[in-house]
């Protein structure tokens, strides 16, 4: 293999590694699992606006979490990482259409925010009296604020590290 070959390769394990690690401290608070999760890896989400070649080291960082952190379940790894993988694929086949940066991280925020009913639904799978509708609004809402908090990092971080360029 080529060097441009390797390197995507590299820079998605890279990214999965980031991801484990930044689910780490709010694991450390039981915030990343459960019906209120604020996972700053979610911030991660962002690198697929701006190449869809982070998909693959987004979803290998959350079934790697999911797999392996606190919570963890086949159920976990498959609602969790199906999730991820919905949402960004959707991303990468609207974003195209839209003309800005910010238009395009509003969508991923959106596309994150509401595919969040299935957390919600696992969650209410996995634990017996839990209501979906709650679970749904904590885990949405939760996502919400994260991927917010997030957008303007992950844009600032761009412009010194080009991360298109990144992983070409």
């Amino acid at each position: 293999m080529t060097q441009s070959k390797i390197r995507p390769w590299i820079i998605n394990a890279l990214v999965a590694a980031m991801y484990v690690v930044l689910c780490l401290g709010p694991a450390a608070f039981s915030l990343a699992s459960g019906a209120i999760q604020f996972r700053v890896s979610e911030g991660l989400n962002h690198l697929a606006v701006f190449n869809r070649k982070y998909i693959w080291g987004i979803v290998a960082g959350v079934i790697l979490f999911d797999a392996f952190g606190p919570g963890a379940s086949l159920l976990n790894v498959l609602f969790g990482g199906g999730q991820s993988l919905l949402a960004l694929l959707i991303l990468t086949w609207l974003a195209p259409k839209l003309k800005t940066v910010w238009q395009r991280m509003l969508l991923n925020i959106f596309l994150f925010t509401v595919s969040m009913f299935m957390i919600a639904l696992m969650i209410t799978m996995m634990s017996s009296g839990v209501a979906f509708w709650p679970t749904y609004l904590t885990t949405a809402l939760s996502e919400l604020i994260i991927m917010s908090i997030t957008a303007p990092i992950m844009y600032s971080l761009d412009r010194i590290l080009h991360f298109s360029d990144r992983i070409q």
